[in-house]
């Protein structure tokens, strides 16, 4: 594994995302298709989740591979990010090297909140979030 380096473009707070809790906002202006973030995964295989069935955990696993059958925590930053219909992020996992990859789909001004779309932006899946989307998100 190359080395991974603490992003010093982004940094925690408060969300203004009804319910969101925290999240990530840009420490300076981000230029679409930028990284944003590189984030080491912890990879989860599904019998691993029986027992976290009930965990707030679970609303921070990623889903990837041909089925999403594959399951990852994204370390860093990555599980903070919020979710929004109208994303300035996308994330792109690399099983191989073990990480995930935040990166601008729009510019993104200093103090803007980053989020992406949960479901990423090319699902064809119909299924509602585990959670209710507000205006803002």
């Amino acid at each position: 594994m190359k080395k991974l380096l603490a992003s010093d473009k982004i940094y925690i707070k408060t969300s203004k995302i009804s319910n969101a809790g925290r999240g990530v906002f840009a420490k300076c202006e981000i230029k679409k298709g930028e990284i944003i973030e590189t984030c080491p995964i912890i990879k989860v295989s599904r019998h691993d989740t029986a027992n976290l069935n009930e965990s707030v955990l679970t609303t921070y696993f990623f889903y990837f591979g041909k089925e999403k059958e594959q399951l990852a925590v994204a370390l860093g930053f990555g599980s903070i990010y919020n979710h929004s219909c109208k994303p300035n992020a996308k994330y792109k996992i690399s099983k191989e090297e073990g990480i995930i990859n935040f990166v601008a789909l729009s510019d993104i001004k200093k103090e803007e909140e980053i989020t992406f779309n949960y479901k990423s932006e090319n699902s064809k899946n119909n299924r509602p979030l585990w959670f209710e989307v507000g205006s803002s998100a």
